[in-house]
């Protein structure tokens, strides 16, 4: 419920430590969780053990089908595995072919990412998948490509003013490619509803309105979440290349702007997901009729999503 808690969790779940775990190591974190459930711990075992092997496992098994999830896809190899496409997708100099390219490797990246975490209690049908894939990459590709052709164009910047503008072209793209990818995916709850739950986890009902203010806060959750990620290391790059030893060793460049990329991942990315809650509250009263008539409770919560 705490900035700090949150902040804290997600830097455990991004943590790429763990695609490092060995089988032996998998199975017994397993094996002391069950016991644990089962109320059969060995007097040795502390807390810090439970929430490691919590840790180890949660980052490797997929909480409902318990298998496990495919390592590039985990969101432990998030950083790692995404880093060099972040990378090509902040390359100056973009040619239109270049363009779309890192563009569909993103938004491909995204979309396997999401299916292998995806919520497998209510199966999504692979048509849902694929109609947000294809969503996600046309409107990526298009705002990127148009938004570079517009400042190719555009006679009133200068040539380096042109290159500093498109350093930040991927920014827009990617937000509302993954904006247009959550409506797509779950315009679906508009119809059916989402659940709501009163203050001790007890779930009232299905509701429309929770699941329209949940599309709402979690579209504009989607739209800032890149920010940190796609406009950072632009700025840091753009100072660095007036320094006199980034013009006298011109070959450091790439090293240096992948180094400041998985940097500004690393860090920034649980620090953009932390800010925005994924559990929210909404007044009772606001909610319908046969929502209000099951509950004493004036405000209600439910599960936005990310």
């Amino acid at each position: 419920s705490t900035f700090d808690g949150r902040l804290r969790h997600f830097f455990d779940v991004i943590d790429p430590r763990t695609l490092f775990t060995s089988e032996e190591k998998l199975k017994s974190c397993v094996k002391l969780l069950d016991d644990f459930s089962k109320g059969h711990l060995p007097p040795t075992v502390t807390n810090k053990d439970l929430w490691e092997a919590q840790k180890i496992k949660q980052a490797i098994i997929h909480p409902d089908t318990g298998e496990k999830i495919f390592m590039p896809f985990r969101m432990s190899g998030f950083v790692p595995f995404g880093s060099p496409i972040v990378v090509g997708l902040l390359l100056p100099n973009q040619t239109i072919a270049s363009t779309i390219f890192w563009q569909w490797i993103n938004q491909s990246h995204n979309a396997c990412v999401n299916y292998a975490n995806r919520n497998a209690t209510s199966p999504t049908p692979m048509s849902r998948f694929l109609l947000g894939y294809t969503g996600a990459v046309s409107t990526a590709v298009s705002i990127a490509v148009g938004l570079n052709l517009l400042i190719q164009k555009a006679n009133k910047f200068s040539p380096a003013t042109k290159v500093l503008i498109q350093k930040f072209v991927p920014f827009p793209a990617v937000a509302c490619a993954s904006t247009c990818n959550l409506l797509l995916m779950r315009n679906s709850e508009l119809s059916t509803g989402i659940e709501v739950e009163d203050h001790n986890g007890n779930v009232i009902g299905k509701s429309k309105v929770a699941a329209k203010k949940a599309l709402m806060e979690t579209a504009i959750t989607r739209m800032f979440l890149p920010a940190p990620i796609l406009v950072i290391p632009p700025i840091i790059m753009s100072l660095l290349e007036k320094t006199a030893f980034f013009k006298r060793y011109p070959r450091v460049h790439l090293p240096v702007h992948a180094s400041v990329v998985t940097i500004c991942f690393g860090l920034a990315l649980p620090v953009a997901i932390a800010i925005f809650p994924q559990y929210s509250k909404v007044d009772t009263a606001s909610l319908e009729p046969e929502i209000q008539k099951l509950t004493k409770d004036t405000t209600l919560i439910y599960n936005k999503g990310l």
